[in-house]
Order: C-alpha cells, then structure tokens, then sequence
C-alpha cells in the first residue's frame, strides 16, 4: 500500500520535470530543426490572420523597409521544411514580438525603437524564428499537458472528496513552478539557436547583447524572474556573452 501510493505521488513529479529538449548540439554546431504539425500550422496561419484583422498594421514605410532587408538575410539561413516565413509589422508602441507555427513573425514597432541596429533588429527577428524551428509552441503544449495530468493525479490521490480543488492547486502550481521555467528555458534556448542564425547571416552575435542590454537600460522589469515566463534581462545577457564564443564560430 505505500508502496503504490509512493509511485502514485512520484509519478506526477516525474511528468512535472520536464526541460526544453535540445535543439543544439555543441559538438558539430548544428540546430536540429523541428517542423510543426500541420494541424498546429494551420492554427498559428488562423491566428496570424485574426491578429492582423484586429490590430493596426505599420504604414512607416522605412519601419517596413528595414524589417524586410533583415529578414530577407535570415530567410535563406533559417531552411525549415514546410514553413512559408511573413512578417508584418504593427503600430504598437511596446517592445514586443511574437512567432506562430508556420513562420509567421509579428514585430512592434515599440521593438525598431529598442533595436537601433540591423544586427540588433537581426537578433530580435532570429529569436522569434528561433522559436518556430525548435517547435517551441509544440513542447509547450505537451508540457501544459503533462501538468494538467500531474496535477490530476496529485488531486486523485490525496484530494479525497476535494479531490479537484487540490488538482486545480496542483496544476496552479505546476504552472508556477515548472510552466514558467520550461517556458523561461525556451526563451534562452531561442536566445541562444538565435545568434547561431544571425551570425549565418553575417550579423555579428554580440549585438543580441547589445540588444538585451538596451532592453534592460528601458527598464520595466517589475516581476521576479520565478514568477515570470521570461529571463530578466541580466540572465540573458550573461547566457547570451558565455555563448558567443559559439555563435561567433558560425559566422560567414
């Protein structure tokens, strides 16, 4: 009997610890490449359309013009099988931008302001589609998933008569404890995968340090790093300069 409610209690952590699979491999410098599901595709094209239905697109002219010559230089770099690579450019002042499976890569115009340079801009754009080569929206949803089971489990066997509300605890805080931090791995990973594909490009990987640097210098950063989804700005700095011997390696 406790034997068999220790592995019932065992198996849910086990799911919880789940990291960021590697797309990276140190020893030949090659970034596996991960295509999403076609199903996942077409929701992320679904999503893509609704967004821009209902958010004012750029008409800055040179904002668009610079977008495009940066991407128009990690395109050819970036060869992920089945992915038809848009960006488009939104009048928002916030220093944000976003990937959907498929290759569709969303940027502020809040961002041009932050990323002074193309070889900034490059890093900022090489992070988003960093993100789509490693699937990322995939293994998010099966680490979403594998919490949701955990934490109904952990509800099972120690819930009783409140068997769902100690679930809906537990996946709370599988969310807050391991969520955040698969998703804050992810967000380095992308970081990391992302200076290998500008510096294919011909952009120098020391400006995705410049990049985070301006980031940090705008300030904001107002949430500890646990409780967030995203590094603070030191974190990625300081990942970022340890990997640039890396990175600096792929240059052409």
């Amino acid at each position: 009997m406790i034997r068999r409610k220790t592995f019932t209690l065992l198996l849910p952590l086990a799911l919880l610890g789940c990291a960021a699979p590697a797309v990276y491999n140190a020893q030949n410098g090659q970034v596996a490449l991960r295509p999403a599901s076609a199903a996942l595709v077409r929701q992320g094209d679904q999503a893509f359309a609704e967004y821009r239905a209902k958010y004012p697109i750029s008409k800055n002219q040179s904002a668009r013009a610079r977008v495009y010559r940066v991407a128009s230089k990690l395109r050819p770099v970036v060869n992920l099988p089945g992915t038809n690579w848009e960006f488009e450019i939104f009048e928002d002042r916030s220093a944000n931008a976003f990937a959907l499976p498929g290759g569709k890569v969303g940027i502020n115009t809040g961002l041009l302001e932050i990323a002074r340079t193309d070889g900034q801009l490059a890093a900022a754009l090489a992070h988003e589609m960093a993100h789509v080569t490693s699937n990322h929206a995939q293994t998010r949803l099966q680490n979403n998933q594998m919490i949701a089971v955990g934490g109904a489990l952990l509800g099972a066997a120690l819930g009783g008569q409140n068997s769902e509300q100690v679930s809906r605890y537990a996946t709370g805080a599988g969310n807050l404890v391991f969520g955040r931090s698969f998703s804050r791995a992810q967000e380095l990973q992308a970081d990391r995968i992302g200076t290998i594909f500008m510096a294919r490009a011909g952009y120098q990987p020391s400006e995705a340090v410049d990049l985070w640097q301006n980031m940090a210098a705008r300030g904001g950063q107002g949430t500890p790093e646990f409780l967030s989804t995203h590094p603070i700005s030191t974190t990625r700095i300081k990942a970022l300069k340890d990997f640039l011997p890396q990175a600096k390696a792929q240059l052409r």
